[in-house]
């Protein structure tokens, strides 16, 4: 079953996060995920949003993500996003 991974960031240093950036879609694509929005400027249609960038991933299954998010080339590369943004991250379960 797939799992979509949603990330609103506040960016609090862009120079450290575009670091990040410049190195994620290799990370990402190595372990099956996809990138299918990263939207700095997303329609807010109800309530607040203190956010200034939307991410969502897709990867196949939870195995696929974790695998991901527990691998040395992502956790490399992840202490500058965590370190240049604040924000939750979440993951949801696909339908079907």
């Amino acid at each position: 079953m797939p799992v979509y991974v949603i990330a609103q960031l506040k960016i609090e240093d862009r120079p450290r996060y575009q670091r990040y950036v410049e190195r994620f879609m290799p990370v990402l694509a190595a372990h099956g995920g996809r990138l299918l929005a990263a939207d700095e400027a997303p329609a807010r249609e109800e309530g607040d949003w203190p956010y200034d960038k939307v991410i969502l991933l897709s990867f196949p299954d939870e195995a696929r993500f974790r695998a991901w998010a527990a691998s040395p080339e992502y956790k490399r590369i992840a202490r500058d996003r965590t370190a240049a943004t604040t924000g939750p991250v979440i993951l949801a379960h696909g339908i079907g």
